[in-house]
This record gives structure tokens, sequence and C-alpha cells, in this order.
């Protein structure tokens, strides 16, 4: 099952992929208008600043890219991001078409002192993509993906989507881990890590990644491989948005068969207890190429239930006896598990991306799902009326687990359950009673969890959350980091504060 998923009205997914299509439009139509004042605006620390309209000016002439400012006709198009109860309002919007504007727009963000948020495909939970009276760096016409089936590889701009890799290098019989909601920006993803429904077979989204070109606080062009700064190299797989702006990606791919066996079981909620169950027994012993989630779920309006969602990208032949046992735990009341199209399985989530609503998660990886979490989890869910709530697993372990923790800068290769507890409501409605619910229900579990993801990081999570998040890659991360961005000018991300 994809990180958020069963959870939106029709109506809703509507609105998610109206969104994303709007803002990808609003970015085509953007030209720069003439600065014709100066625009007030905010530095990291929440100081107010002025940016003089020559300075301004001088900066939109020399991008290939737009500038938007307040009043632009595309501006709140722009601006946006996904959950909607994240509303913010930059200072300045920079759309660049290349590495050169993003150099020029970085340079312009540090001279000035601004705050700076680097937005892609615009999911973070907790809107690190957006801000009020800085600088938000749309990558949005940064997006291009290109394969070379020889050398079986892709190169991907920074700002592509996720559907982008899996379109173009699907086409060539090849694949990587991209994610399971292909709206997603591939930069947000990949430098925290960068689960999908392939990480068990072929390794994170970091772990397939062989270079990046990177912009840095000093507003260089660096190259950073195992070869070329390996140090920046190491920090940027999943050390998240800390040390610059990647402008391209190279993926490294692998031949697959496109068409998996994929799709939803789904049980009654009241035989919730005995089907996480056995989905913890079986996820714990499943073959790299079983994908399989779990969780339980209820939407407004009163439907309920508990989900196993499944992606096998193996020998066809063995789906069945593999799958056999989960049809066995528990009366399937739906299965529409089927040999299908993998470019489509990867999109079949967009459709119910829940941040159309307004929401809140919190999230905590698990080394196991033992049956004392299980109960946690069956004798707190309250399903009700006015609010989405999916409470489950997204598979981990295989390949993920055969990496070193101090491989790459993500060092939470022990994990076999990434535990995510979101919840949704109307955008009109009041979020307080939500949101205590799910925080209530996620502390009693909480215990059993050892650590988070990085790109889950929430306003609720305090800087010794985060920088013990990063467990023994802490010290080397800050390291690069103060050596990268020793002015902390790439802060809103799961943050290491220079110091």
């Amino acid at each position: 099952m994809h990180r958020r998923t069963f959870l939106k009205s029709s109506l809703a997914a509507g609105i998610s992929l109206s969104l994303a299509s709007r803002n990808a439009a609003a970015a085509l139509l953007a030209p720069t208008d003439k600065v014709v004042s100066d625009i007030a605006a905010r530095t990291g620390s929440g100081e107010e600043v002025t940016l003089g309209k020559a300075a301004v000016q001088e900066l939109a002439d020399s991008l290939r890219g737009n500038v938007v400012l307040p009043g632009h006709a595309v501006y709140d198009e722009a601006r946006r991001v996904l959950n909607p109860m994240i509303d913010r309002y930059p200072a300045i919007i920079v759309q660049p078409k290349g590495a050169a504007d993003v150099q020029s727009a970085v340079t312009f963000a540090r001279e000035s002192n601004l705050l700076l948020a680097v937005k892609c495909g615009g999911h973070s939970p907790s809107g690190k993509s957006t801000c009020d009276g800085g600088m938000q760096l749309d990558l949005s016409l940064l997006r291009s993906v290109r394969v070379d089936p020889q050398r079986r590889v892709a190169q991907v701009t920074g700002g592509s989507w996720l559907g982008d890799i899996d379109h173009e290098s699907m086409a060539m019989g090849l694949v990587t881990t991209a994610g399971t909601v292909s709206h997603t920006g591939v930069g947000g993803l990949t430098l925290g890590g960068g689960f999908g429904r392939l990480a068990r077979r072929f390794g994170l989204a970091v772990d397939n990644v062989n270079a990046v070109d990177i912009v840095t606080a000093d507003g260089r062009l660096l190259r950073a491989s195992a070869s070329d700064n390996p140090d920046l190299f190491w920090a940027v797989r999943g050390g998240g948005g800390n040390f610059g702006v990647v402008t391209n990606f190279e993926f490294g791919l692998h031949p697959m068969s496109r068409t998996v066996v994929a799709g939803n079981l789904l049980y009654p909620l009241a035989e919730a207890r005995q089907v996480l169950n056995v989905y913890a027994e079986y996820a714990a012993t499943a073959p790299d190429e079983m994908y399989v989630d779990s969780g339980l779920l209820s939407r407004p309006g009163g439907f309920s239930a508990v989900v196993i969602q499944v992606c096998y990208s193996g020998d066809l032949k063995d789906a069945d006896r593999l799958l056999a046992p989960l049809r066995k735990a528990g009366t399937v009341i739906a299965d529409d598990v089927a040999a299908q199209d993998y470019v489509a399985v990867q999109k079949s989530g967009d459709i119910s991306d829940p941040r159309a609503r307004g929401s809140y998660i919190k999230s905590g990886f698990a080394p196991e799902l033992s049956p004392t979490m299980v109960d946690i989890l069956v004798d707190g869910f309250e399903p009700h009326p006015e609010r989405g709530a999916f409470v489950g697993f997204q598979h981990a372990g295989g390949a993920i687990g055969r990496v070193a923790d101090d491989a790459t800068a993500f060092s939470h290769r022990h994990v076999q359950f990434d535990s995510l507890f979101l919840v949704d409501w109307p955008v009109d409605a009041d979020p307080a009673e939500h949101v205590r619910y799910i925080k209530e229900y996620f502390a009693a579990y909480e215990p059993y969890t050892d650590g988070f993801y990085t790109n889950d990081v929430t306003v609720d999570d305090t800087q010794q959350d985060v920088d013990r998040n990063y467990r023994g890659n802490y010290d080397r991360l800050l390291a690069i980091k103060r050596r990268y961005d020793p002015t902390n000018l790439f802060r809103l991300n799961a943050n290491i504060v220079p110091g």
C-alpha cells in the first residue's frame, strides 16, 4: 500500500489531481512581470527585510525561468502545496528552467539572507516546501528524464515527478525504486531515503543513485558521486535537503517485467487482530519480490476495513501460491489482485492521496510487528463519521536491510515496517479533535518504534528528535553541513543545524 491510501472521497481525489495539473500549467504560464516596487520579505531567522525592486528585477532579467510575485495572475496557484491547511505566502517565487537559474536564485537568497523553501511535488506533510515571506524555489519547470538503456541509467532533472521516471524507464524494460504516488517529487522522496514498491527488491531510491548535480549554498554547481565530492554524495543520500538543491540525479536502472501482480485484499474490521497477526508473520518472511502493506482504514460516511495491498514483481506463475496465506488470513470481502501494468499500479494511488484534504500524520519505524503492537492498533482505532483515518505499515526489509547503516546517511536499515498514522478531514472543519485523536493514538504505539522517516518530519518534532533520528550518522552529517551550508540557508527540512 502506498503511504496514504484509501482515505479520500471521489470529490477530494478530483481536487488532488486538479491541483497537481493546475500547478504544472501555472508554472508554464507564469512569465515575469515588471517589478514595480520594493518587496517586504523575511530572513531565515524571521527578521523583516526589504528587497529592492532593482535587485529583484536584475534577478528576473538574469533567468530563463520566471519570477512570480504577489499579485501575479498565477501566484496563488504557484505557491500552493497539496495540503490546503498549509496556506503560506512567499515574498518571491522563482521557477528555474536550468541549473544556472537555480544558482542565481540560491545566490540571491543567500545574499539577501532570505528564508528559502524548495518545492518539487509539494508533498511535504508539514509544508517544508513553502514559506511565509521568503523565497520559494519552485522546480516545476525543471522536469525531464533521459534513459540510457545500454548503461542502464536515467538522468532525471530535479523537478521531475516519480511518474516521469516510471514512464520513461519502463518503456525500455527498466525500472528503479520510485515511491508509490506518481506526482511525488523525485528530489524530496530520494533525498530522505526513498521507499517504494520495489525497495525490498532493488533497495531504497538512495541506493540507486549513482551521482547528483547539486547547487550548494555558496551558489556552486557541484557533481557528487563516489569519486567526486564523496562526502557530499554520502550526505545527500538520506540527509534530506540540508545540503543544496539537486538539479539532476543519475539513477541506476534494473531490468524488470512490466507486468506485476498487484491489488488489494479487504477484510472486515472485526477481524483486524487476526488479519494483522497473520500479516506480521507473512511480511517478515516474504521474498524480496513481494511487497505487501497492511493497515486499518475508515472513510467518512462509515466504511471501515482491514486492507492488505500487494505488489509482486517476481515470476508470475508463483504469485497465487505466495498469496494463498493472505487470502486465508480472514474473510476476504474484496479482492482485485491481478496481473497489471506496473506503471498503472504506480499511478493507482494518485486519486486517493488525501493531502487535498486537511491532514496530519505521525510516523515511526518499527523493527517488528508484535502481537502487543497489533493489540494497541486494534484497540485504539476509532472510525468517525467526519474524518478519514489510516493506520498501517509500509513493508520494508529485504534489500533495504542489506546495506550498512553508515553506507549512506539513511541509517534506519533495520526497519521492517514504516508505521503511518494519518487522519484527514474536510478543509472547512475544525481539525483540533482529529489531530488530538491521532496524537493520543500514536503515543500509545510510539514506544515500540525506533525513529521516523525523515520525509515525515512534523512541526511537533523537536530539534532533539530530529538530531537523534540521524542516529550514528549525525556527527558526520553535522560536519558536512558546516562545510557546505554554514549559515543554514537550507533549513526547511529535517534540519541539521550547523550551530
